[in-house]
């Protein structure tokens, strides 16, 4: 949708990333890095300087208190941390639980490993955990349950509840739970965002994962990280060895110093919940219905009443007719349904949001 919104000069809503600047003062921070020559390898987990910060990060966030040494590990954003962790510890043969709609690396990184996926399909408008279907899912080939909060493209949220059942079942049946929290900060409404690691009792069966390229609105520099147990955490490092080995140097330096600063991160949810009310604002008038957003910097909009194209023909229609690409909800389930929804990216510079709106609004 990003290459089709360039061949027609669209205003991109689809693919998520910010169109503003980022703080000058971790780019300041980056460069002093380069220029102080921290420009060779990093070692394979990460620099010990940004694994410590990290550490520092979870204990003060989540009241987790993790080794830097044995339990961060440092990777070329949140996607190759899902794939480290999935290629070390899904074996052919083993079953993963995947809830759609999800974000489009989860299947290809199971089965490239020999696993299979074990689609659950979660339904607008709340895209709640179906948790029969789960219970009826795990048996005795079950080896991961990959979860998403928040959730990009939903916007959902899990509760605490959802979590503690999350927690009872990988315990009583030795599943893995991979936590994609790469949202993290980005939550709205005054709710909480529940990780993994806020659960003592899911430590040995928990891996989370993290991006500061949506913390920092930097999606380019590909850095994240996972945190798990050393136990899980030594088995995940020998595939990271393999994959990327180790990190970009100066931006780890970088946002290492960066860190040091709670502030930088901590107003994140407030940020983007203005700009997805300021999206909100410009919905009105136009023939869109939003579901309910909690976290995420993404909006997903009901056209339902208002064409009886499938999603995938609308958002082309709107991206070559009328200026405006999204992304249509059918992409992220693996059995295409399609419940006549688009999703929008609301990580934008007002006056993109703006644009955008008028063009909503006519049709």
């Amino acid at each position: 949708m990003s290459a089709l919104a360039a061949e027609h000069g669209a205003i991109n809503l689809s693919q998520g990333f910010p169109d503003f600047d980022i703080d000058p003062e971790l780019i300041r921070l980056v460069n002093d890095a380069m220029l102080g020559g921290h420009n060779q390898y990093a070692p394979m987990p990460g620099l010990p300087a940004l694994r410590e910060a990290i550490a520092e990060v979870v204990l003060r966030t989540y009241n987790r208190d993790t080794n830097p040494q044995t339990e961060v590990t440092v990777t070329a954003g949140g996607t190759a941390a899902l794939y480290a962790a999935i290629t070390a510890l899904v074996r052919p043969g083993d079953e993963v639980i995947i809830f759609d709609p999800s974000y489009d690396s989860y299947s290809p990184a199971v089965r490239l490993n020999g696993g299979t996926p074990v689609h659950l399909n979660l339904l607008p408008p709340a895209f709640g955990i179906p948790w029969q279907q789960v219970e009826n899912a795990v048996n005795e080939k079950t080896r991961m349950i990959i979860v998403n909060t928040p959730h990009n493209p939903c916007g959902s949220v899990l509760s605490e509840d959802d979590m503690r059942r999350f927690g009872a079942l990988c315990r009583a049946h030795d599943i893995i739970l991979l936590s994609d929290e790469v949202y993290e900060r980005i939550i709205f409404d005054g709710k909480q965002h529940h990780s993994v690691l806020s659960f003592p009792d899911m430590k040995d069966h928990a891996i989370a994962v993290f991006s500061f390229g949506k913390t920092f609105h930097v999606t380019g520099w590909k850095t994240g990280y996972l945190v798990a147990s050393p136990e899980l955490t030594k088995e995940i490092r020998k595939s990271h060895q393999f994959i990327t080995f180790s990190v970009n140097t100066p931006m780890q330096h970088g946002i290492a110093a960066y860190l040091k600063e709670s502030s930088r991160y901590t107003s994140l949810g407030q940020f983007y919940q203005t700009k997805r009310d300021f999206f909100l604002e410009q919905l009105k008038g136009s023939p869109f219905t939003a579901l309910p957003c909690f976290g995420s910097y993404f909006q997903i909009v009901s056209f339902e009443g208002y064409s009886k194209e499938s999603d995938h023909e609308l958002a082309t229609r709107l991206t070559r007719e009328a200026g405006i690409a999204s992304i249509p909800v059918s992409a992220f389930y693996r059995d295409g349904s399609d419940h006549h929804l688009l999703r929008f990216c609301f990580a934008k510079r007002n006056e993109t949001l703006e644009a955008a709106g008028k063009i909503l609004r006519t049709l």
